[in-house]
């Protein structure tokens, strides 16, 4: 049974013989091994060109903001399932990964998205970009949907990670049509929910990075690449100081049971 298209068997990526290895058009061992850092390198396995200094820049800036914000879901999950199978490491990695989704982390795929919606919408209407982002949060609204990239539990006065992000963006001038609707939008908000909500890491990240040229599709694996590294500390500290099963005690110390009795 023939399943989805047939037609392009091709790669573009890497092919090796018995004597090299090639990725993107370069020999692995004479032009990258020791020559190319790895932020580079992950710039140029996912877009097939080296980034300029100010992609690289950015990518480095945005992979530190992501990688460790404390015992998030996706490091107590990792913590917890390491404690439970310590011989499977990659195991424990992957629980984490796989929690990244449209609420925590994963969710600066979906902010991306919406701003590119939003831009879409500005162009097709003609609209300026504050018209476009009334329109689309409006809607949201109406939708009862939470705005992506706004809001923050615990840095309700600001996002400092977003903040400081932005602020880069401002002094490289990179400042594109991301960043621009992505402050539409927040400059909005009041009038449209009665409130403010700050920028939060997650709205910064794609507006910085879709202005600087990272594909849209690939936005999230900015937030699992940084992310993996944040969890492998965890892991390797866990190895030493386990607090997986403290943390597996305490979800079961704050839930009470409210089931039928016998």
């Amino acid at each position: 049974m023939r399943i989805g298209k047939q037609d392009q068997p091709f790669s573009a990526i890497t092919t090796s013989d018995a004597a090299r290895i090639v990725v993107r058009g370069h020999d692995l061992c004479e032009d990258l091994i020791g020559k190319i850092d790895f932020t580079s390198y992950f710039w140029l396995l996912v877009t097939g060109n080296p980034p300029t200094k100010e992609q690289k820049f950015f990518a480095d800036a945005v992979l530190t903001a992501i990688a460790e914000h404390g015992l998030v879901p996706s490091v107590v999950a990792t913590r917890m399932t390491y404690a439970a199978a310590p011989e499977a490491f990659q195991g424990a990695v992957a629980a984490g990964l796989l929690g990244c989704g449209s609420v925590v982390l994963g969710s600066a795929e979906r902010c991306g998205q919406f701003l590119d919606e939003c831009l879409a919408l500005a162009a097709r209407e003609n609209l300026s970009p504050r018209e476009a982002a009334h329109r689309a949060v409006t809607q949201l609204r109406a939708e009862k949907k939470a705005i992506p990239g706004l809001g923050h539990p615990q840095h309700d006065k600001g996002d400092p990670r977003a903040n400081l992000l932005l602020q880069l963006a401002e002094e490289h001038g990179i400042v594109g049509r991301y960043i621009t609707m992505l402050l539409a939008v927040r400059d909005v908000l009041p009038e449209v929910l009665g409130r403010a909500l700050p920028i939060n890491v997650n709205g910064a990240i794609p507006a910085v990075m879709l202005d600087v040229g990272f594909p849209l599709a690939a936005l999230k694996g900015i937030s699992l690449l940084a992310r993996t590294a944040g969890l492998i500390a965890h892991l390797q500290e866990e190895s030493e100081r386990p607090i997986g099963f403290i943390l597996s005690g305490k979800a079961a110390e704050a839930i009470a049971y409210d089931g039928p009795e016998r």
